[in-house]
């Protein structure tokens, strides 16, 4: 497959749940689809998430999904809203998967596991006749539409009428997707914001007899506040500092905090369920012969990684009232973000102004971009994973119009200087 003029319909780099999805719809509209994956199977990161469940999307009204998306909620929506939640349960189905929603209104396969969607999904995709080559890595373009690739063969150059960029971030990168495809893309005058790592842990300095007693305790039922905004959730104590789901909802302004002033610094109501009168009022009560310690789990009900935290703090007061602000506002000192290899997403990618409205990119027409490769980050909670399936399907979709136009002799010529304006 290799020369100067298109020798098939389309390629997609990356065999992730973007690149998958835009395969599918290509494929399902009659097109010769390959699917290029630089590891020796497809989706490994899909079947890492589904070790915990396999959280397929939300069930939330979608104006409220939306809002996860921050400053990124605007340039995806058109891709959501074609793709809302019932739609990607809908597909679900199609393959014989059954869903359903959890308590916290996660959607989830019933099964709890990547591994039969993924097989299913396989099947269907080889039963549309497309192709998937793994090993080959994506090292950059060469000429208006070529593909250059590094095989267990050397280099080798693929020249689609369209493609599909679906490389993913750069969170753990074991398992394919490492990031390097910032270099040839930013070669090629496509702008590109640093990777960073979302839905991440954060470091603090824990004492050595805190780090040492309770590295992995969890922490249930708490609410962190950090510039006005305050979440309930778990959160979990790491030998370096502090993860977990309520971390990950305020990653990206404790990130870019930390950016700013070297440190970010929220505060953690380990009783959220408790005013602090009533609180205050529990902790007045006569300790009798009992240690601090246990007054404070016999009153307040804290488990002992909580207690320890309310030390870590610095001295605890004597006032009911003070230790009653101290349990209900601990203080947290957040000094760096856990690096991209602990990560469960990236931010940064491809900025947003780079690709029109179908995610193609204004610079290269015909080459599309999807996923984790472009600037946007979500919490989890299904909203990762739906944005990726949700932006392949629809670029996939620009993509087979495309080639529709171009068998028609009526494609749009675009001007690499313009944004997705013909020329």
């Amino acid at each position: 497959m290799s020369g100067t003029g298109p020798s098939l319909d389309a390629v997609v780099v990356g065999a992730g749940p973007a690149g998958l999805m835009a395969a599918e719809r290509l494929a399902s509209a009659g097109f010769r689809v390959v699917v290029c994956e630089r590891m020796a199977s497809p989706a490994r990161k899909l079947l890492m998430a589904g070790r915990g469940g396999l959280n397929l999307t939300h069930s939330e009204p979608i104006d409220r999904l939306l809002e996860r998306y921050g400053p990124a909620a605007a340039r995806l929506e058109p891709a959501v809203r074609a793709f809302p939640s019932d739609a990607l349960i809908d597909w679900c189905g199609g393959l014989g998967v059954e869903t359903f929603v959890g308590s916290s209104g996660r959607v989830f396969p019933k099964e709890m596991k990547a591994s039969p969607l993924l097989r299913a999904w396989l099947r269907r995709l080889a039963s549309l006749s497309v192709t998937i080559r793994p090993r080959l890595t994506w090292r950059g373009f060469s000429g208006p539409s070529g593909m250059v690739f590094d095989g267990p063969n050397g280099a080798e150059t693929i020249t689609p009428a369209v493609s599909v960029l679906a490389l993913g971030g750069a969170s753990w990168p074991r398992l394919g997707a490492d990031g390097g495809w910032t270099v040839p893309l930013t070669e090629a005058g496509v702008g590109v914001e640093p990777l960073a790592p979302a839905n991440s842990g954060f470091a603090i300095e824990w004492s050595p007899i805190f780090r040492e007693r309770f590295a992995g305790s969890p922490l249930k039922r708490v609410a962190l506040t950090f510039e006005g905004r305050t979440a309930r959730g778990e959160a979990m104590v790491t030998a370096g500092g502090i993860e977990g789901g309520l971390i990950y909802l305020f990653s990206s302004a404790l990130r870019q905090a930390i950016e700013r002033q070297g440190e970010a610094r929220p505060t953690l109501d380990l009783r959220p369920d408790l005013a602090v009168d009533a609180l205050a009022e529990r902790l007045a009560a006569p300790r009798g012969k009992r240690s601090f310690s246990t007054h404070l789990a016999k009153t307040a009900s804290l488990p002992p990684a909580a207690i320890a935290l309310l030390r870590e703090a610095g001295e605890l007061p004597a006032d009911p009232r003070e230790l009653a602000g101290r349990i209900k506002a601990l203080p947290l000192r957040l000094t760096a973000v856990f690096g991209l290899d602990r990560a469960i997403s990236t931010a940064g990618g491809v900025r947003l102004d780079e690709v029109d409205g179908d995610f193609m990119l204004a610079h290269r027409p015909g080459t599309y971009v999807v996923g984790e490769m472009l600037d946007w980050e979500a919490p989890t909670g299904g909203y990762l994973l739906h944005a990726c399936l949700a932006t392949g399907r629809f670029a996939g979709e620009a993509a087979a119009r495309r080639l529709a136009q171009l068998a028609e002799g009526r494609a749009p010529i675009l001007d690499s200087t313009s944004r997705g304006t013909p020329s």
